[in-house]
């Protein structure tokens, strides 16, 4: 009966792993929406009889914003198998812990991306009079709202993100073996 304690409560509650299971999965849905609709975003127009085209590969910050997300959704996916071993069986607190780094690592590559995708996007928007830069939104729509719906996307998977940082660190931090 002892036994029994002992293991109940190092073992974590089940609304605990479905919160985990559940915001790891938004977190996969919502990253790798934020990099197709990147992926998706161009457009060609003809502008002062020259034919310009508007895409993400043109901007390096749009190109690593990308490139987080769809490590973020691979990451996401893969941190599953652990947090269901972590379900099923009595664990430590080091576990915990180290699903805390996972998670502050993924969110702190999601936070530049979005940071910098964030910033090329208010240049594109709005222009930089200082500069000299242009806003590009006005004849490129099209490719600017789907950068706009990509920031959405982008920024919901890091917020998932955060609350799992948060999650698993005050998991790591409750279990003691």
């Amino acid at each position: 009966m002892e036994t029994e304690n002992k293991h109940s409560d190092v073992s974590p509650p089940i609304t605990h792993i479905a919160s985990q299971i559940s915001f790891r999965i938004i977190a996969a849905a919502t990253s790798i929406a934020a990099a197709c609709f990147m992926f998706n975003s161009r457009q060609s127009k003809m502008l002062y009889g020259t034919n310009m085209d508007a895409r993400y590969t043109y901007s390096p910050a749009f190109k690593f914003f990308t490139m987080m997300n769809v490590v973020a959704c691979g990451c996401s996916v893969l941190s599953l198998l652990p947090v269901f071993a972590i379900g099923r069986t009595f664990t430590n607190s080091v576990n915990f812990f180290f699903l805390f780094l996972h998670d502050l690592t993924i969110a702190m590559l999601l936070a530049g991306g979005t940071g910098a995708a964030t910033t090329v996007a208010q240049v594109g928007k709005f222009g930089n009079n200082h500069a000299g830069w242009m806003p590009i939104c006005d004849n490129f729509g099209k490719f600017c709202h789907k950068v706009a719906w990509s920031l959405i996307f982008g920024y919901m998977a890091l917020f998932c993100y955060l609350v799992l940082v948060v999650l698993s660190a005050y998991k790591a931090r409750q279990i003691q073996v």
